[in-house]
């Protein structure tokens, strides 16, 4: 398989699962995690219902975490994992040094206690160990369509307003530049070795204007228990032409969202 039909196959395999406004920027993810070093074992933290570990990676994982039973139910189906813990990731049952690796992929943005997190992440990753994470970054907030639209027609207090309730909807409790993740590794004993910013806005505003249009999709889900109905390469052609753009090119100075990979100190 040459390198450009395996990275089409990346995108197809998240387009035939998910909504296009979450494919999009999951499959671009996935992109990253191919061909990266991940010594074993390996934890994923908030891991959720496993569908992305289940796509990206072709071995299960050692241990899947997360704090909702509901989604660990559906991982279990997948089989994306040896073993699933129900816990938060702050008192995560595992002794010191642990893990070889540890994946978070689009979580820690979630979690109100995050600086806890990250250093029961140090407690249980060996010395040398590597974490991977993304979140979306300071300019999520700040570069939306809707708090963009409503600044242009100088309504300051309804740019304000649209940016506070999508973050609300979306469940960001951090959307922090790069020093204050730095200095948040740097408590915890890791460092960072390389990092880069991608999804630019022209994307977040197709993600973003998806949402609205997503009704049919959460149906689809509630009654039949997938998202996507029709997975055909034919029924999923205009998603396909959606999303391709910013697979194939989704580095950016300017991206709304940061991918790291860090390395526990020794």
């Amino acid at each position: 398989m040459n390198g450009a039909h395996q990275s089409e196959e990346i995108l197809w395999r998240h387009l035939r699962d998910l909504p296009y406004f979450r494919a999009m920027v999951r499959a671009v993810e996935d992109s990253f995690y191919q061909g990266l070093e991940l010594p074993g074992p390996v934890l994923d933290l908030g891991c959720g219902d496993g569908h992305f570990a289940s796509v990206a990676f072709d071995h299960p994982l050692d241990v899947g975490l997360d704090p909702w039973w509901d989604p660990l139910l559906e991982a279990q189906k997948r089989g994306a994992y040896r073993m699933l813990t129900l816990s938060d990731g702050a008192k995560i049952p595992f002794p010191d040094g642990y893990f070889g690796s540890v994946v978070s992929n689009s979580v820690l943005e979630h979690i109100p206690h995050v600086d806890d997190v990250i250093f029961e992440i140090a407690r249980v990753i060996c010395p040398g160990g590597r974490f991977v994470f993304c979140v979306p970054n300071h300019r999520f907030p700040k570069l939306l369509l809707g708090t963009q639209t409503f600044k242009r027609l100088g309504l300051k207090g309804a740019s304000d307003w649209y940016s506070r309730l999508f973050n609300r909807i979306s469940r960001h409790k951090h959307c922090d530049p790069f020093p204050v993740w730095q200095s948040r590794m740097e408590r915890a004993g890791f460092e960072i070795e390389q990092h880069w910013d991608y999804f630019p806005a022209d994307a977040l505003h197709r993600m973003e204007t998806g949402h609205a249009f997503g009704l049919p999709n959460l149906i689809s889900k509630k009654l039949i228990g997938t998202w996507v109905p029709l997975r055909s390469k034919f029924s999923l052609y205009l998603p396909y032409l959606l999303t391709r753009k910013v697979f194939r090119d989704p580095i950016t100075p300017e991206g709304v969202y940061s991918f790291y990979i860090t390395r526990r100190k020794a």
